[in-house]
């Protein structure tokens, strides 16, 4: 694809900014992604994304659009001690949502391969996109930079590029841009900048979970933990949950976690006791025997937050915004990285046609992922009373099919398959809709709901 614009400069080296300049590399002469943090130079967490000593997910469909604009880096990953889930075991995966555990005997019904997961910690996913990113020749991170002001057109309808300093100096200096993209996370400013150059802010959305976590880093003996990720939601009348995930070189990670403002402990021990009434005794018992790395960690999300810009019906030309700056989730369902790599995808079919009105193409291209994702994350979080947020007539009435379809994917491999292919933004939802699949869910001798 030839080039559309001469600069283009992405805000934030989070992996939607690196996501969205690798697309943006493809398309303009010049990209430079702007970090406050100093970026470290291996797989290691750095001051602006405390999130990355917490579990993350990369969903299927985030591991394929992963490999479609960097061709060969899941197996980087593998080559680095990244686990794999490649044979479609159900056994090496323990997924209870809403107290329901998943099917957990036989294969996948479906292709292994190409519905594997992928298990690198963020650091590691994280430092492997930069140093991909940074292999573009006309691609260039500047870190320890702070982003002062967006700079504008006299008549505002023009981003025309930003200022910027550096943490060690006072001067500031313009770098003029024909696009600009905020992947500047939920606090990012653009609402408040559009709201002051007279465009208003965007209607957001919330769903407020109050979700709180506490995760602690493990070194645990190898091959003492047969599944590849323990997964457990809340369930009616326990707002609570915990995850124990595998990463590269025997380290893992154990998070318990609550919503609706129930906390859990930031001690290893009480940890344990905190997630005894609901774990399994087994996944206790290898938490207990690992290595504990360094101290816990605690992280609050105070809502699922939605900036619709699709919504807006005046915007800016230059501008655009990816990321968690225009949607995030309640961290339990890992849809956050995998939503990034589907707003580059649009960024990157938008491009084609050009700059012309490409904030409202894009914006509106966005919005169908977007959505399917909000839809599952906030039907999941309505249905307990600590969460905050508008319950539609569907919501209200959604939780007996829902009932009814996680009972049968405790024991029907074809279900099972569908719904795994659906949570992980493979399949639309509607494909649970599918003649066959409603027959099973009828027919099934799970008659009890």
């Amino acid at each position: 694809m030839g080039a559309v614009g001469r600069q283009a400069v992405v805000l934030g080296a989070s992996v939607g900014g690196l996501l969205a300049a690798r697309v943006l590399a493809d398309s303009f002469a010049s990209v430079t992604v702007i970090e406050r943090d100093v970026l470290p130079d291996g797989a290691a967490t750095r001051r602006g994304a405390p999130q990355a000593r917490h579990p993350h997910a990369l969903l299927t469909k985030g591991g394929h659009i992963l490999d479609q604009l960097f061709p060969g880096l899941l197996g980087e990953l593998v080559d680095r001690g990244a686990p794999l889930w490649d044979d479609g075991d159900w056994s090496k995966l323990y997924m209870s949502i809403a107290g329901h555990v998943m099917l957990r005997q036989g294969r996948a019904a479906f292709d292994h391969k190409q519905m594997a997961l992928y298990f690198p910690s963020r650091p590691l996913l994280e430092a492997t996109i930069r140093r991909r990113v940074e292999a573009f020749d006309n691609v260039h991170i500047l870190d320890d930079t702070e982003v002062a002001d967006l700079t504008v057109t006299a008549d505002h309808r023009r981003v025309t590029g930003v200022t910027v300093a550096r943490d060690d100096s006072a001067a500031s200096h313009h770098l003029g841009a024909d696009l600009v993209v905020d992947a500047m996370g939920r606090s990012a400013h653009t609402p408040a900048f559009l709201d002051k150059l007279g465009y208003g802010r965007p209607e957001e959305l919330h769903v407020k979970t109050r979700t709180c976590y506490v995760s602690q880093p493990l070194k645990i003996k190898p091959n003492s933990l047969h599944e590849l990720i323990v997964n457990i939601h809340p369930a009616p009348g326990r707002p609570a949950g915990m995850f124990l995930t595998t990463n590269e070189n025997d380290t893992a990670i154990f998070t318990v976690f609550g919503i609706g403002g129930n906390e859990p402990p930031a001690d290893l021990r009480a940890m344990i006791d905190y997630a005894e009434k609901y774990t399994p005794a087994g996944f206790l018992n290898t938490v207990r025997a690992a290595e504990p790395i360094g101290n816990p960690h605690r992280y609050r999300v105070p809502s699922s937050q939605w900036r619709r810009y699709h919504k807006m019906r005046r915007f800016p030309d230059g501008l655009l915004v990816s990321g968690d700056a225009i949607c995030s989730f309640n961290p339990i369902y890992g849809q956050g990285m995998t939503v990034s790599a589907l707003q580059a995808l649009a960024l990157q079919d938008c491009l084609h046609k050009g700059l012309d009105n490409l904030a409202h193409r894009y914006f509106r291209a966005t919005a169908k992922p977007i959505s399917i994702a909000w839809r599952l994350a906030t039907t999941s979080d309505l249905q307990f009373p600590e969460t905050e947020g508008a319950r539609s007539a569907t919501a209200r009435i959604g939780s007996k099919p829902t009932e009814r379809l996680l009972t049968v994917c405790e024991t029907d491999a074809v279900v099972a398959a569908q719904f795994f292919k659906v949570s992980g933004l493979v399949d639309p939802p509607t494909r649970l809709l599918k003649p066959s699949i409603v027959r099973r869910l009828a027919t099934s001798r799970h008659q009890n709901l």
